[in-house]
């Protein structure tokens, strides 16, 4: 079971000897750059995970490999993708790789492609639920895969007393391997993103609803004038 970092105290390295250890990062992104109080919130976020993430790496004596989620290369080329992608992502893993730290390739080409591919499709409103049954059937599998993936990458290239760091979104399934020590990173900051977020979130569904309701209103109202533009043409 992952131990939250941010409601443990800082655990003595002997007590991890000879195991294998995993810094579980929760990867966020902003909804909306343009938003100064989400923008804050993240960036909050941000600075307090790596402080905690600095003190359990020191803790436990090091850190050797950095894995990230939507990364199929590592090393120079998965850190040029991230610079293109997730600057947060790229400047924090260029500190650690320069302090020895690899970044391995993480994710399948294929099975990733193929599982971005599909939730685009599920965007699409269908008429046929045996087409949306199927359709979700076949994302379930090929989420499973990916996952999968993620799990043997980590297993095939983290050793024996070695210490990596995964930086992945919360609703990952990735199944880590028993012998290995998960650590939840969870600052503060994190909870207070998430409130925010459903804040966010509540406030566009609102806006939505009420744009839609004056969309309604609008209609109504052109349809009485010309209703009335018809009436006075008959008179």
């Amino acid at each position: 079971m992952a131990e939250e970092l941010g409601r443990i105290q800082r655990p003595p390295a002997s007590q991890y000897d000879g195991r294998r250890k995993l810094l579980l990062v929760p990867l966020i992104y902003g909804p909306q750059a343009d938003n100064p109080e989400g923008a804050a919130v993240l960036q909050n976020y941000w600075e307090q995970m790596q402080t905690q993430v600095d003190a359990l790496e020191s803790a436990l004596g090091g850190l050797q490999h950095i894995y990230h989620e939507s990364l199929t290369v590592g090393g120079d080329e998965g850190l040029e993708q991230l610079g293109a992608a997730n600057q947060r992502s790229h400047g924090f893993i260029v500190g650690k790789t320069s302090s020895g730290a690899v970044l391995q390739p993480t994710e399948d080409m294929d099975v990733l492609l193929e599982t971005l591919d599909l939730q685009r499709c599920m965007m699409i409103p269908l008429a046929s639920t045996i087409v949306a049954s199927k359709l979700q059937e076949w994302h379930s599998d090929s989420n499973r895969q990916r996952y999968e993936h993620i799990a043997n990458q980590i297993d095939n290239t983290l050793g024996e007393n070695e210490t990596g760091l995964l930086l992945i979104s919360e609703r990952h399934q990735v199944q880590f391997p028993s012998d290995i020590e998960v650590f939840y990173v969870s600052p503060p900051a994190l909870d207070e993103y998430r409130r925010w977020f459903q804040n966010w979130m509540d406030q566009q569904q609102a806006a939505a609803v009420a744009g839609r309701a004056a969309s309604v209103d609008d209609g109504e109202e052109e349809d009485s004038e010309a209703a009335d533009v018809e009436s006075e043409a008959e008179q």
